[in-house]
């Protein structure tokens, strides 16, 4: 008996290592979004493209569907140049969904010699890592909620990208689904709030935060956002999905007093806290793995507004 319960118990171990993600993982998602060879992956360049091509074959490798079509890249245009977004779901038990987005693009390359190209490691490498490392997570996992995943294109320029996305009404059936949506926007540096910390933009118009720290695993902590005046919550992708009245707020360790690699060419693998950046994607999974439709059921309240 001793054996067989040994046996049952190492197997139960396995598992359990095997659904976390590896900090290998995370450090190649970000290495290759981040590398010089996508010089930047500025919207309208070949790089922008590879890194899209990318991102949908890490969603195909997690066996996710389409979100509409037969691809999981959405094209769309902006000023006569096409690009896309990524898109992939996972059915769940229920029609009801959650969703977690990152931009992928950057700001490029400058023309002064020696190091010139924007690598957007934290900007936002670290985000997409978050969202691939979810799907990671959940692909062999039967989940209640239904869960989609988008890597956003053009934020830089104007939260382009997720207009574009938000406003497909071919996507109409997917999105009128989503109950609750986690943008995750630059975590590759530890927070002024510590580790496994992370903060929220605008906590003060739902019950997102609460609810999540309700449900939270080994400690991960979702605080106010401490850069209020900034408006941030209204900076950032998740903006354009607030305006289908879908609870959507963006989730950040950047400490905005120093981070002076924002928008810098030293925005590279080199700045980011890997093991930090692994525990917080491996405590988000495992948080939202508890989450249902009796304990997280996220609402705006009246301070919040959807026509800006």
């Amino acid at each position: 008996m001793k054996k067989v319960f040994f046996f049952i118990l190492t197997a139960s171990s396995l598992t359990s290592y095997a659904q976390e993600i590896s900090k290998e993982r995370v450090v190649s998602i970000v290495s290759t979004l981040a590398s010089d060879d996508m010089k930047g992956r500025k919207f309208g360049t070949p790089e922008n493209d590879k890194a899209a091509e990318y991102i949908a074959g890490e969603f195909k490798k997690d066996n996710l569907g389409y979100c509409v079509g037969d691809s999981y890249l959405v094209p769309f245009e902006y000023k006569g140049t096409k690009g896309f977004n990524v898109c992939g779901i996972k059915k769940g038990k229920l029609e009801q969904s959650l969703a977690y987005s990152a931009h992928f693009d950057h700001i490029g390359t400058n023309t002064k010699s020696g190091d010139n190209i924007y690598n957007g490691a934290d900007d936002d490498a670290s985000g997409v890592a978050t969202v691939i490392g979810m799907a990671d997570f959940f692909k062999d996992k039967e989940t209640d909620f239904s869960m989609v995943f988008m890597a956003f294109n053009a934020e830089e320029i104007g939260l382009i990208g997720s207009n574009a996305l938000a406003g497909n009404e071919k996507l109409n059936p997917v999105f009128n689904n989503i109950k609750a949506l986690f943008n995750f926007e630059m975590l590759a540096t530890e927070s002024q709030l510590g580790k496994n910390a992370v903060f929220m933009t605008g906590d003060e118009f739902s019950d997102f935060d609460e609810l999540i720290n309700a449900n939270a695993a080994n400690g991960l902590k979702v605080y106010p956002d401490p850069y209020q005046g900034q408006q941030l919550f209204y900076r950032s992708d998740n903006v354009n999905f607030v305006k289908r009245k879908i609870i959507a707020h963006s989730i950040s360790t950047v400490d905005m007093n120093k981070a002076t690699h924002y928008h810098a060419v030293n925005d590279d693998i080199h700045i980011v806290d890997a093991e930090n950046l692994t525990n917080i994607i491996n405590n988000f999974a495992k948080t939202i793995e508890k989450l249902n439709t009796k304990n997280f059921q996220p609402k705006y309240n009246d301070k919040v507004k959807y026509d800006f």
